[in-house]
């Protein structure tokens, strides 16, 4: 932003034309308050952001009377959000401070502009920054929703006034608007900004796609206005013959729709077969809505045949946030798909406006829905707040689901949940101590593995037991982020208590062993054991994995020449739970990928030229196997907020000090004695450490899965010819 010191005679008539209009354009009625309190905050952020300019050379208040206009219009906020709109970036763009609003404006709008400040760069945190922005953003919620759907208007206004920025500015937000801004309006129902800005992220991150659908709607928009009039002209008389007042709208869908069916189709523009909607609106009081929508459903597909997979009833269960209607496809007029969506005022109203309608008509006997019902479920997530940056982003965007799954308590009761969702979900869903003790599913009377998708319309009961609790491979299938919160909370606090169990333990056994229980003894406890750190000698012990044959070889190898053989001897038993340390030798000579630490092949990006020893990740590319970038890669956030499903973590190791896991798959014909010669060969006989052994016998013949970690491929393939040679075994297979 420039500097000029004042505003000229024309643009201060601009100015004052600009914010008159927002004040006649409100979805809520103003008193004479409600605008005092408006007027006000308008008169500071104009006088502190005098002098300031954007991009495009125009006065900068005109931001944030355009922030403000889409929260009192588009989103239906009252005067409090209106007002701290004005003022969302005068404390930092202005010598304005918080104690000044607070004064000036009291607590509620003080907090809301608090939490809209953006965030300047961290100090000494090695975390995606834009990540801790979306996480500062998200814990907002626990304060005043309406800081989200501020922040929404000013991203909103920003993507539409973004032509004089630098292509890779307009790329780089167009990015985090699709991965997140968008999901979020879409959540918190408000579909119209929705749609604008996935248009907008379309716009800018894929310019040509879009000018060339953009074009083609043009092209056929007055052949489709033809034909939408016909369409509507075939029902009108219908529909007033019932006595019904309605408004029909037709329109194109958006854009970005279009854009994602012909990807996800692999077709033309021209092959996407339901490219209009029309929308029915229907007059109606309360209680007859749910009639009415059925009677005008049963209207339409008098003239148009139904297809039958593509009825929605959004009424009967509303969605998540709080969206009501009834949709169907129909075969229009030259044999052409038409989506026909069923509305009343009410329902059209909250499909516009979201968060305030909703408010508007919501009764107080009402069940909780659309923005309390989502807000409460996201509450574990947000008091979870010692996890990375990225790790919460990622588990906050497992709850901006766009499908979801309604399924059935043995009651009755309706549960919703994403699309994918496993019978854990559900179980968590209904209380954090089922969830921790479930045992088993019964699925509509059928008993069901606790990773088995469920379906809309499944009936589902919960089995439990007091003895059972979350495991590890939990998070390797849950879907919700409640259910992923729930399960790191138990596993840390085992973890911990393990730990604190080791410390005693271990005490307890260098006291028998007549050693000293001090820092040097477990720094060359840990060194003699090959760990890393204390806590995994803790842990370990603990666990029961280092015993006490382990500790008296330590004790004899303090007093003898035999420290160094048995050095060599004893094997490293890394923790199911304690995360490795990034710490590793200086000789870097490989790659690992993924929470396995597996080598794979892989390509060097020339964006960024990573060397051994830089923190890097691997980004999956469609045509040339797996690009490792550096994580400060001029790439690395594009990346990441497109295409984060394919980032997979990754880093250098020394591969002469380093184990990999492996998985065999093992059988053969089953005899008295097999597990425990498979056993002994793998942990005595070849000396590794087992992680897991799944063994099943049925008629005579075995079958199952091992775990175990290998330093290179010639000791795997060493085991598996030997594992080959045991009496019986038939076949050994590296499972890939």
């Amino acid at each position: 932003m420039g500097e000029q010191k004042d505003y000229t005679k024309q643009e201060l008539i601009q100015i004052n034309k600009a914010f008159d209009n927002l004040l006649s354009s409100t979805y809520q009625k103003l008193n004479k308050n409600d605008e005092t309190l408006i007027r006000q905050a308008f008169e500071l952020a104009k006088d502190a952001h005098e002098g300031q300019r954007r991009k495009s050379g125009e006065p900068y208040i005109f931001h944030p009377i355009a922030v403000a206009k889409i929260v009192a219009n588009d989103i239906g906020l009252g005067s409090v959000a209106i007002a701290s709109a004005l003022l969302h970036d005068v404390v930092e763009d202005t010598e304005i401070t918080h104690d000044e609003i607070y004064d000036k404006f009291g607590e509620k709008i003080s907090r809301i502009v608090r939490g809209l400040t953006k965030i300047k760069k961290l100090q000494g945190e090695n975390i995606s920054i834009q990540a801790e922005n979306f996480r500062k953003m998200i814990l907002t919620l626990n304060d005043d929703v309406r800081v989200i759907l501020v922040k929404l208007a000013d991203r909103l206004h920003n993507m539409q006034t973004m032509d004089a920025m630098p292509r890779y500015k307009q790329e780089r937000i167009a990015a985090e608007t699709l991965y997140i801004y968008a999901p979020l309006a879409h959540k918190l129902g408000l579909y119209n900004i929705k749609n604008q800005l996935e248009d907008l992220g379309l716009k800018y991150t894929e310019p040509e796609v879009y000018k060339e659908i953009e074009s083609k709607i043009e092209e056929s928009r007055a052949e489709a206005d033809a034909y939408l009039k016909k369409f509507t002209n075939i029902i009108k008389d219908s529909l007033k013959k019932e006595g019904l007042q309605f408004e029909i709208i037709g329109r194109f869908k958006s854009i970005f729709s279009i854009y994602r069916k012909i990807k996800e189709k692999k077709v033309s523009f021209e092959e996407v077969y339901d490219k209009f909607a029309i929308r029915i609106i229907y007059k109606s009081d309360k209680a007859n809505e749910k009639f009415l929508a059925w009677k005008i459903y049963s209207v339409v597909t008098d003239h148009f045949k139904p297809n039958p997979s593509r009825l929605r009833d959004w009424i009967s269960q509303p969605k998540s946030t709080g969206y009501e209607a009834l949709h169907t496809t129909v075969m229009g007029p030259e044999k052409k798909w038409v989506e026909v969506q069923i509305r009343s005022e009410r329902m059209n109203e909250i499909a516009e406006k979201g968060y305030a309608a909703h408010y508007k008509y919501k009764n107080k006997s009402d069940k909780e829905i659309g923005i309390e019902g989502w807000l409460n479920k996201l509450k574990d997530l947000l008091e979870s707040q010692d996890q990375s940056a990225e790790e919460f982003i990622e588990d906050f965007k497992l709850n901006l689901f766009t499908k979801e799954i309604f399924v059935l308590t043995p009651n009755g009761d309706v549960i919703s949940l994403p699309k994918g969702a496993t019978p854990l979900d559900f179980a968590f869903a209904i209380h954090t101590e089922v969830g921790k003790h479930c045992r088993g599913a019964i699925v509509n009377g059928k008993l069901v593995q606790l990773n088995y998708t469920l379906k809309s319309g499944d009936v589902v009961k919960i089995i439990t037991s007091p003895n059972q609790f979350p495991k590890l491979n939990w998070l390797d299938f849950v879907k919700t982020g409640r259910a992923k919160s729930k399960i790191k909370a138990y596993l840390k606090q085992e973890q911990n208590d393990i730990i604190e169990e080791g410390k005693e333990i271990l005490h307890r056994k260098l006291k028998q062993l007549k050693l000293k229980y001090n820092e040097d003894t477990i720094n060359k406890l840990v060194n003699y054991l090959n760990l890393k750190t204390s806590k995994d000698l803790f842990y370990n012990i603990g666990a029961g994995i280092i015993d006490n044959k382990m500790l008296k070889n330590f004790a004899n190898a303090q007093s003898n020449v035999l420290y160094n053989f048995f050095r060599k001897k004893l094997r490293r038993k890394p923790s199911d739970f304690q995360p490795k340390d990034e710490t590793v030798s200086i000789n870097y000579d490989t790659i690992v990928f993924g929470p396995d630490e597996q080598q794979l092949d892989y390509s060097l990006a020339n964006c960024c030229n990573p060397i051994p020893g830089d923190e890097i990740f691997g980004f999956t590319t469609i045509n040339e196997g797996i690009k490792v970038h550096k994580k400060d890669c001029p790439n690395a956030l594009n990346l990441h907020a497109n295409y984060g499903y394919r980032i997979i973590s990754a880093r250098w190791i020394d591969s002469t000090k380093h184990d990999f896991i492996v998985h065999l798959k093992i059988s053969g014909l089953d005899r008295k004695g097999m597990a425990k010669d498979i056993t002994k060969l793998i942990t005595d006989d070849e000396n590794l450490e087992m992680k897991n052994i799944n063994l099943k016998s049925q008629a005579h013949v075995f079958s199952g899965e091992i775990s175990l970690y290998v330093k290179n491929t010639e000791i795997l393939k060493k085991v598996i010819k030997d594992l080959k040679a045991i009496e019986g075994v038939k076949s050994v297979e590296r499972i890939k």
